[in-house]
């Protein structure tokens, strides 16, 4: 039940969006007990975002949702992960990304609650 949302300041195609996708659904195993049986993408492109008072680089925002918990090392070793991904995928410097998580004991899915 991981939901995961990227906002970027670069375009992502078609191809992009399934290659960022594909990676993800792999990293996302990086949390212990989760898989991308259940991970939702969701992708925003050509965001302004601004880092450090500028745009004037490639820059995204990272939001992973989790049911459950997950420990910080394991959490740190997605968001190098992520850093990685959208590094190789959309351009985007690890200094220009951020990545946060969010854990909730309550999440909803096909008419009720796990």
């Amino acid at each position: 039940m991981p939901f995961i949302h990227i906002s970027t300041t670069e375009a992502i195609s078609d191809a992009k969006a399934d290659a960022l996708k594909a990676h993800l659904g792999k990293a996302v195993s990086l949390l212990p007990g989760k898989s991308e049986t259940y991970l939702m993408v969701r992708l925003d492109g050509g965001c302004k975002l601004y880092f450090g008072g500028t745009n004037d680089a490639p820059a995204a925002m990272c939001e992973v949702s989790v049911f459950g918990r997950a420990g910080r090392a394991a959490c740190d070793a997605l968001t190098a992960k992520v850093c990685e991904i959208l590094s190789e995928t959309l351009g985007v410097a690890a200094d220009r990304c951020y990545v946060k998580f969010m854990f909730t004991d309550t999440w909803g899915f096909a008419g009720g609650l796990f």
